[in-house]
């Protein structure tokens, strides 16, 4: 093993200051963290342009193409490779004047990458945490054959590339049933084709759960969720339950309030991204009052696959007309009861939910295939460095 202060020069970054105006507007590309993105990265990338003033007289410097740029505060182990000359923040540390001969840039990236537990494990700092240079200076890297170097990292490369394309598909399919939702209904804000429209509160229950106290929460039995579990499993992920409730205490609330069921619909009560759960199964489970929300026995004129988009499309459109609060505009049962509803023919409703049907095998299709993919690249990252 070499240690990375042993093959290369560190290099800070600085941010001019932006009081002086001479300082900005230059031809020199300046980024931050947020443009290490694990690739090369260019001019494009540039959150500001700085001038050679700004070279001369601040913390700025140029970093030569083709360095290394590593996140030691905001960002924490980030990469990236600078396709052409340009400037950092104090937030970058750049990596300069390595051997070409002995190592491939991208397979330190990837070590890097690879290492980024370590590095988060010996970051420091009151308010915003970060790690200097010396840490990064002791960091191991593998001593391997350039070529071998270059095969690992074209083997990730392929692999992360696969990773990229199966979630630009997920992407595209969620446009696509946003663009299909607006071309049969229109959006719920403006209501460009007329619908009449009524209250969610007219069509089914809108509210909450019966609340259970912190002492009443277990080590096992019914699961209990919290708008974080509802969050996750609206965007299709497979949750481990932390928390429960006793079976018998889980009887009791379901008499007094009824039991979620296929077809009902739970959202966080924080949730402008528009994070609601069909929820689609039936095995018991209860949740949270107040941070989660339920609507329930929804008219048999209206199809929960409909409502669930209708909703989300209304929350994501119109948040902070229908969320309230001074911290965090969080959504009120009050509220929720108020928002209006498309009262489109249920036929017209079930046709877009037999499209969602069949868009959702599709995305299963593709999100068990990025599943295989991420396990892969997690499995040839740990044979590769350890």
């Amino acid at each position: 093993m070499a240690k990375l202060g042993d093959i290369c020069t560190f290099q800070s970054g600085g941010t001019p200051s932006k009081s002086n105006s001479e300082y900005f507007n230059g031809s020199i590309p300046w980024i931050t963290t947020v443009a290490l993105t694990g690739d090369y990265i260019d001019k494009n990338d540039a959150v500001d342009w700085i001038t050679d003033k700004a070279i001369q007289e601040s913390a700025a410097k140029i970093v030569p193409e083709n360095s290394i740029m590593v996140g030691t505060r905001v960002g924490i182990g980030k990469v990236a490779i600078n396709a052409v000359p340009m400037s950092t923040s104090q937030d970058i540390v750049s990596l300069i004047n390595i051997d070409d001969a002995k190592w491939d840039k991208k397979f330190l990236c990837k070590v890097i990458l690879a290492r980024n537990n370590v590095l988060l494990s010996q970051a420091r700092g009151a308010t915003i945490k970060g790690i200097k240079i010396d840490t990064l200076a002791k960091l191991e890297i593998p001593e391997i054959p350039l070529n071998e170097q270059r095969r690992i990292a074209a083997v990730l490369d392929k692999v992360s590339g696969l990773i990229a394309k199966r979630r630009e598909q997920l992407d595209k399919l969620d446009e696509l049933v946003k663009a299909r939702f607006v071309e049969m209904f229109g959006d719920c804000k403006t209501n460009p084709k007329g619908w009449k429209t009524c209250y969610l509160e007219d069509i089914a229950e809108v509210g909450s759960s019966k609340r259970v106290f912190v002492e009443e929460l277990k080590d096992e039995g019914i699961p209990f969720y919290r708008g974080t579990e509802v969050g996750a499993l609206a965007e299709g992920m497979v949750i481990t339950p932390e928390l429960f409730i006793t079976e018998e205490h889980y009887k009791d609330l379901c008499e007094m309030t009824g039991k979620p069921q296929k077809g009902d619909l739970l959202m966080p009560s924080i949730c402008p991204d528009g994070r609601i759960w069909l929820v689609d199964t039936d095995a018991p489970f209860y949740f949270k009052d107040g941070r989660v929300l339920w609507v329930h026995g929804i008219s048999d004129k209206f199809d929960p696959v409909f409502l669930l988009y209708t909703l989300k499309d209304r929350i994501t459109t119109d948040y902070s007309s229908i969320a309230s609060g001074t911290t965090f505009a969080e959504l009120k049962i009050f509220a929720l009861k108020k928002c209006q509803v498309f009262n489109a023919p249920v036929e017209l409703q079930k046709k877009f939910s037999a499209f969602i049907s069949v868009t959702n095998k599709s995305k299963l299709t593709i999100q068990q295939s990025l599943d295989k993919l991420e396990v892969l690249k997690k499995a040839l990252m740990q044979q590769y460095f350890g």
